[in-house]
């Protein structure tokens, strides 16, 4: 669960990052680089997301809908920070 939630943060963070700082850069200052690099890293995360969702899924035995929510989380700006939140009281025991 620790490895799902730190690659949880670390794609929301690649989420925000893309948002508010690759892409006004790419439009408003003409820096399409900004995009490509943090897009390629944002979609690595993104992957890895999914994968470690599906392994989380399984071994702790959640509900379609449980999982559907947090594929969700990570469409929405700062969704992951609000699962982290809510996975860290639901399982004390791991950590980052």
């Amino acid at each position: 669960m620790g490895q799902f939630r730190l690659i949880g943060i670390l794609e929301g963070i690649s989420y925000i990052v893309l948002l508010f700082i690759a892409m006004p850069l790419k439009y408003f200052a003409d820096s399409p680089n900004a995009v490509k690099y943090v897009g390629w890293a944002h979609g690595a995360l993104f992957v890895a997301f999914g994968l470690y969702l599906l392994k989380v899924w399984r071994e702790y035995k959640w509900t379609f809908g449980k999982a559907f929510i947090a594929f969700i989380a990570s469409l929405v700006p700062f969704g992951t920070f609000v699962l982290d939140k809510k996975l860290k009281k639901e399982y004390p025991a791991s950590s980052l």
